[in-house]
């Protein structure tokens, strides 16, 4: 008789749900991650491969993106169902297996949509270190979903004394979206009709198809647009695309997946990336729009910021 099947020995590397990766991703740790990291990324040094997309579930994607350093090697697996919304469950599910490089061995295991939501915040941190003229004292969120929320975090993190404004396809759901957000940050109000006065920067954090934000190019006013991530998506307008000098995170990711940009016809010969600014800073020519469309490299940045503080790097 054969022998009983034996339990799976238990992991010996951690799994960390998203509250115990948001423990592991404190903001001002993750903007300098990801600042090292764009330059490694610009040097060739962090391989991040297109994301390959697959069908999974009547109307649902998964998305596997994986990245690579010298040191530590990861791999994001996201699945996206949009029909979770009638079900009461959150659209987006995913993890981050982390890996030694040298050896393959697994290191740790997070959670995808935690790392995605805060080191996509981390990005605009970072930007709006690189590009707004001063401190950000009045800022305007276009979205009230999880975008929403994390870059709340990141913004009470690195800028507590802020006001921040929010603006939603609903008013009411918008002013119950910013009653929750003041245990997060203590000054948030609703932006129901026109906008704030001396706005420092503008983020969009939408999944529109058409523009939600088309102001004329304000010199002083940072816009930075998070949101739409692929060619039918479309947060901001071709008037103040044509106004700004723009940047992207990655430029040739962007190429493919920043709709407003290709909506606009942005000549990308003039789109610099985020490496660019921080090896050389901003041509202050024209008022600055910086378009964030993400890849892998951030999340290996994660991965090492996580890594660190638990303890399990070198």
């Amino acid at each position: 008789m054969s022998p009983a099947p034996q339990p799976a020995a238990s992991a010996s590397w951690p799994l960390c749900d998203a509250v115990a990766t948001a423990e592991l991703l404190p903001f001002p740790d993750l903007v300098r991650a990801v600042e090292q990291a764009a330059l490694e990324y610009d040097r060739g040094l962090i391989a991040s491969p297109e994301r390959m997309a697959l069908r999974c579930g009547p109307g649902g994607t998964m998305l596997s993106m994986p990245a690579a350093a010298a040191d530590v090697a990861i791999h994001k697996l996201v699945n996206v169902q949009p029909a979770n919304a009638q079900r009461d469950l959150p659209t987006i599910h995913g993890l981050v297996s982390v890996f030694d490089a040298a050896t393959g061995r697994p290191l740790c295991m997070l959670d995808g949509p935690e790392v995605t939501g805060r080191r996509t915040a981390a990005v605009s941190l970072l930007a709006i270190r690189l590009l707004a003229d001063r401190s950000p004292r009045r800022v305007l969120l276009y979205g009230t979903g999880v975008q929403a929320r994390h870059h709340l975090r990141a913004l009470a993190a690195l800028h507590p004394g802020c006001t921040v404004w929010v603006k939603g396809r609903n008013p009411g759901a918008t002013a119950d979206f910013c009653r929750r957000a003041r245990s997060i940050h203590a000054d948030v109000q609703p932006c129901d009709d026109g906008l704030p006065d001396e706005l420092d920067v503008v983020i969009t954090l939408t999944t529109s198809t058409e523009p939600v934000y088309d102001e004329v190019a304000v010199p002083g006013r940072l816009v930075i647009g998070v949101g739409a991530f692929r060619p039918d998506m479309a947060e901001l307008g071709a008037r103040t695309i044509a106004g700004s000098e723009c940047y992207a995170d990655d430029p040739p990711g962007a190429r493919h997946e920043a709709g407003d940009l290709l909506r606009a016809g942005v000549d990308w010969s003039t789109v610099g990336s985020l490496a660019s600014l921080i090896r050389r800073g901003p041509r202050r020519a024209r008022p600055t729009l910086f378009k964030s469309v993400g890849t892998a490299a951030w999340d290996l940045a994660a991965a090492r910021v996580a890594l660190a503080r638990l303890g399990r790097c070198g």
